[in-house]
């Protein structure tokens, strides 16, 4: 049964992430897949045989987008790579939507190995 997935990236995390969705491509393919701007543009370019859906970057509001979709209960996973080094201005929009992810009780994978674990684990079914 298709999924509704969100995908999203810090900025020097879009080419780990895109890489990660070229590597899992097929089993990504038949789930519709919800992306913050940026990023979904980057994955998009990688992976044209995916079903995208941008919503508005991160720190215009897509961290919120993808919020209110998680409270609709349309959103049945998250991948999120981080950069844990880097500042970000819209940090309170990150652990709203992290929390928001808990309360919902919505897995969260925040990196590569925990998106593969999201991936084995089933979740994520070829």
């Amino acid at each position: 049964m298709p999924l509704t997935l969100a995908l999203i990236a810090h900025d020097k995390m879009k080419p780990v992430l895109a890489d990660w969705a070229a590597e899992h491509e097929a089993a990504l393919r038949p789930h519709r897949l919800v992306c913050t701007g940026t990023t979904g543009g980057v994955i998009a370019a990688r992976c044209p045989s995916l079903d995208i859906t941008r919503v508005a970057s991160g720190p215009l509001g897509g961290d919120q987008q993808i919020g209110a979709l998680i409270v609709e209960k349309r959103i049945a996973g998250i991948i999120f790579f981080i950069d844990p080094l880097s500042p970000m201005p819209h940090d309170v929009d990150v652990k709203a939507l992290t929390r928001l992810a808990v309360v919902y009780d919505v897995p969260i994978a925040m990196s590569r190995s925990t998106a593969d674990l999201m991936l084995k684990g089933g979740l994520i079914a070829p």
